[in-house]
């Protein structure tokens, strides 16, 4: 038995499974053409508390911790769902951890409590148009009127943007790219917050994503999270979570295919005989299956010393840089044995195989995790 398998676990894996059994896999179709997910599924998810794993009691949560989270990510995938739809339904997980660890009362009431009863949606907002994986370079400025900041700037890339009633944050609250950051908690429908262009992408479609832009926006400086400039350390704290999530998408979605290609290639005939009769096909299957294995061992290895509390900054990013080329690999490989069926949209496996390739890029790029592990080696 191991850390994400036990009998608490499993029941989750079944209320999940029945989950996305009766409340996706009908309207997935649907809502990927759509490019958003309908408000109601966040209700859904929430009334048999789904949207709340990984977050305590206290605040409105489920309870449990990054391992449940784990759990429930990898089983809508392998039931079928997939790492965008990951995205737009909690996106919450992104946007209210920071609000949680401050601990600020009013704060929780308004926003993370509503979120997590799936009533209000929101959203994290960091990345810039001149700026991506450069934190300390933020130019969104905040300057400080009173008892309000008055903000200016503009964000882009913003997972669930479009559909979010507020969204946490990042400001400059000195001169742009000084790294003086705060986190703000923004509503939509404020003065001077404008809700862009819907962004087109190649994958993630049933996730909305949008352009900010903020021009005078007059914000409460009680909906500062946490003190004034503690922002950088407050984004880097979360950063692990965001990772491993990441990670635990990259490796499901690898298991995914793997299942996906190993069914085809049983029922699949050529020249008189299953595909999987051929040693090459079975070869590269098993292949896929291996790489997918080692990723899996090794993201469960490093999520649960991060839900111990260890400092594993090296690790989290190792074990990201690994699931997510083990899920590379695995869904070409999927697609190629799917053969032109493979290219249509009306394969499962032609979306994974779109979606997959921002789990790369997302929440620190490939070539920052090599920076990152580089540091850890020291050089």
């Amino acid at each position: 038995m191991t850390i994400v398998d036990t009998p608490e676990r499993r029941q989750l894996r079944e209320l999940t499974r029945s989950f996305v059994t009766r409340e996706v896999l009908p309207h997935l179709s649907d809502w990927e053409r759509a490019g958003e997910l309908p408000r109601s599924l966040h209700e859904s998810a929430a009334k048999i508390g789904l949207l709340g794993i990984g977050f305590p009691e206290s605040v409105g949560g489920s309870g449990g911790d990054l391992l449940d989270s784990m759990v429930v990510t990898e089983e809508i995938i392998r039931s079928g769902g997939s790492s965008g739809l990951i995205a737009a339904l909690f996106t919450h997980g992104i946007a209210l951890p920071h609000i949680v660890a401050a601990q600020d009362e009013a704060l929780i009431e308004r926003y993370v409590r509503p979120a997590l009863a799936g009533t209000m949606i929101g959203a994290l907002a960091i990345t810039e148009p001149d700026g991506g994986s450069d934190v300390a370079g933020i130019r969104t400025c905040a300057v400080r009127d009173g008892d309000h900041y008055v903000v200016n700037g503009a964000k882009t890339y913003i997972t669930s943007g479009v559909r979010a009633d507020f969204v946490t944050t990042a400001v400059c609250t000195d001169f742009p790219g000084s790294g003086s950051l705060s986190l703000l908690v923004i509503d939509k429908g404020t003065p001077g917050f404008t809700v862009g262009r819907r962004l087109e992408k190649l994958g993630w479609h049933c996730s909305d994503t949008a352009e900010l832009s903020f021009a005078d926006v007059r914000v409460p400086v009680s909906n500062r999270v946490g003190p004034e400039d503690t922002g950088f350390l407050a984004i880097m704290q979360q950063f692990a979570n965001e990772r491993i999530s990441l990670a635990t998408q990259a490796y499901a979605t690898a298991q995914r295919c793997v299942d996906l290609a190993v069914r085809w290639s049983r029922d699949r005939q050529a020249f008189g005989r299953p595909l999987v009769a051929r040693q090459v096909v079975r070869h590269r299957l098993a292949e896929m299956h291996s790489r997918t294995e080692a990723a899996r061992a090794y993201v469960h290895e490093v999520a649960e010393r991060v839900a111990a509390g260890q400092p594993v900054v090296t690790e989290v990013a190792i074990a990201k840089n690994v699931a997510v080329s083990a899920c590379d690999f695995v869904v070409d490989a999927a697609l190629q044995l799917h053969g032109g069926f493979g290219y249509m949209r009306d394969a499962e496996v032609e979306r994974h195989y779109r979606d997959a390739r921002l789990l790369g890029i997302g929440g620190g790029a490939t070539e920052i995790m090599n920076e990152i592990i580089a540091k850890g080696m020291g050089l």
